[in-house]
């Protein structure tokens, strides 16, 4: 797979991470309407979301969001600034600050 350098990873990933969130933005405004039906409903929720597995899908979620924001970022760098041949670089770099901001998250949550 030759042709499959670098950048191209580099977008799938970012469109990939994209679509992470836009199927998880439905669960999240339904995850949000639970507080409508009352703290009973709200409560037994958010007993749900202390398990374990849950909290390794919230780092996960933070992670395809800091890739999605760092992809972009990168995808912005290439549109509007001037062609360097260094876009392993600012590929690395990008995936390195999502990382580390998923990495944060996991620590602090």
């Amino acid at each position: 797979m030759r042709h499959w350098r670098l950048p191209r990873w580099a977008a799938l990933v970012h469109r990939l991470s994209g679509v992470a969130l836009a199927v998880f933005l439905p669960l999240h405004f339904w995850a949000l309407g639970q507080a409508l039906h009352g703290t009973k409903t709200l409560d037994a929720f958010l007993a749900w979301a202390r398990h374990p597995l849950v909290k390794a899908t919230e780092v996960a979620l933070v992670l395809a969001l800091a890739v999605h924001l760092t992809g972009g970022l990168r995808l912005l760098a290439v549109e509007f600034l001037a062609w360097q041949e260094d876009q392993a670089r600012r590929i690395a770099w990008a995936g390195a600050a999502a990382l580390a901001v998923a990495i944060l998250f996991a620590l602090s949550a």
